[in-house]
C-alpha cells in the first residue's frame, strides 16, 4: 500500500512538472490581467510620439524585428549587449551592426516598466512597436499574438551565416525563407517591406562599378538608373530616402484620436505603403541586387507582377498576413526564457 502511495504521489509530482514546462501558447491580450493600464495602448502611444520625432523609426523597428525573428525565432535575442557565456553577441554580427531603433525599444520598455514592473517582454514589445510604426508608416493593422519571452541566449554565428544578403541571388534568398516556413508568395510579400525607409549606399555602391568582383556596374541596372544611383551615392555614408509620406508625418503631428480611432485611420492611409516597390522592380530599378532578383525566378516574378498590377490592395492584405506569421515565428513561452527587466542586458540571478 505505501509503494503504491508513493507511486501515485509521483504521477502526480511528475504530471505537475509536465504541466509547467509546457508552453502557455501565446494569445490575444495576454497582459489584459497583468496589467491595469493597457500595454497596446502604451505601446502606442510611444510609438505615436517616436514617429512623429523620428519619421524613419518604422523602417528601423522593422528591420530589427526582421533579423530578430529569422535567428532563433522572435525571442529578443538580438537586443541584447551582453549574455552569460561571455561570447561575442548577435548585434554584432555583421548584418547587424547597422540595425537601429534599439533606444526606441528602451523607451517603451522604461514606459512599461513603470505601470507593469518585470510583466511584459521585449520580444512583445518589439513585436507590437514594430506593428504600429507599420500602421503610423500608412501600412496595414494586423492582429499580433502576445505573450512571449525573451531568450537568455544570443546566436552571433546563426546571424552571420543565415541572415539575408542585399547582395543574395533568389535561390539563396528563398532559401532561407523557406527553412523558416515561408513560402515564395509570402517571400516577396515581406520583402515589401522596403517600401519604407532609408537605404545606406554602402549597399548599393556595390551594383555601381565592381558587381561581384568584376570590375564593372551589375549589367541587370538600366544605364539611366545607373548614372542617377552613381549621382544619389557618390560617397557609402549616404542614404536614399524611399516612399514615407509627408502627408503622414502631418497627421501624425496633429492626430489626437482614440487608439482604435487612429488604427482605422491610419490602415487607410496607404499613400506609402502600397505596391511602388514592386512597380519599381518591374522596370528593373530595384535599389538592392536582392531585391532585383525577385524578378529572375518564374513564382517570384509572377507574383511581383500580381503585386504590380493591384491597386495595392492585395500586396497589403498579404503583407498583413505574412508579418503576423513571421511575428509568430520561434517564440519563447511558458517556462522557456526570462521577461527581462533591462531589453540590452539578461537579469541577473
Amino acid at each position: 500500500m505505501a509503494v503504491l502511495s508513493f507511486l501515485v504521489a509521483f504521477l502526480v509530482m511528475a504530471q505537475a512538472t509536465i504541466g509547467a514546462l509546457i508552453a502557455t501558447p501565446i494569445k490575444y491580450n495576454y497582459y489584459e490581467e497583468q496589467c491595469e493600464r493597457d500595454v497596446e495602448e502604451m505601446v502606442w502611444s510611444t510609438m505615436h510620439r517616436i514617429v512623429a520625432m523620428q519619421h524613419n523609426a518604422p523602417a528601423q523597428l522593422l528591420r530589427l524585428l526582421f533579423h530578430d525573428c529569422f535567428i532563433g525565432g522572435c525571442d529578443a535575442s538580438v537586443l541584447l549587449a551582453d549574455n552569460s557565456k561571455n561570447e561575442t553577441i548577435e548585434r554584432e554580427a555583421i548584418p547587424n551592426r547597422t540595425l537601429k531603433g534599439f533606444n526606441f525599444i528602451d523607451m517603451i520598455k522604461d514606459e512599461i516598466e513603470e505601470a507593469c514592473p518585470e510583466v511584459v517582454s521585449c520580444s512583445d514589445i518589439l513585436v507590437l512597436a514594430t506593428r504600429d510604426g507599420i500602421v503610423l508608416a500608412g501600412g496595414p493593422y494586423y492582429p499580433v499574438l502576445t505573450g512571449r519571452r525573451d531568450s537568455k541566449e544570443s546566436f552571433f554565428d546563426e546571424a552571420m551565416a543565415e541572415i539575408p544578403r542585399p547582395n543574395g541571388n533568389i535561390s539563396e534568398t528563398l532559401r532561407l525563407f523557406s527553412l523558416r516556413g515561408f513560402d515564395e508568395r509570402e517571400t516577396v510579400a515581406l520583402l515589401g517591406g522596403h517600401n519604407i525607409g532609408k537605404i545606406g549606399c554602402e549597399f548599393i555602391r556595390p551594383r555601381l562599378s565592381n558587381f561581384m568582383g568584376t570590375g564593372f556596374p551589375d549589367p541587370t541596372i538600366p544605364f539611366d538608373f545607373l548614372e542617377e544611383l552613381k549621382r544619389k551615392c557618390p560617397e557609402n555614408n549616404n542614404t536614399i530616402n524611399n516612399m514615407f509620406s509627408e502627408r503622414i508625418a502631418r497627421s501624425l503631428s496633429e492626430s489626437a484620436m482614440s487608439y482604435s480611432q487612429r488604427l482605422s485611420a491610419f490602415s487607410s492611409v496607404g499613400a506609402s505603403f502600397d505596391n511602388h516597390y514592386y512597380k519599381t522592380l518591374m522596370r528593373g530599378r530595384g535599389l538592392l541586387f536582392a531585391d532585383q532578383q525577385l524578378m529572375a525566378n518564374e513564382k517570384t516574378a509572377a507574383v511581383v507582377i500580381d503585386y504590380a498590377l493591384d491597386d495595392g490592395t492585395m500586396f497589403r492584405t498579404e503583407f498583413a498576413h505574412a508579418m503576423a506569421k513571421l511575428s509568430d515565428f520561434g517564440v519563447l513561452t511558458g517556462s522557456k526564457g526570462e521577461v527581462r527587466c533591462s531589453c540590452s542586458h539578461l537579469n541577473s540571478n
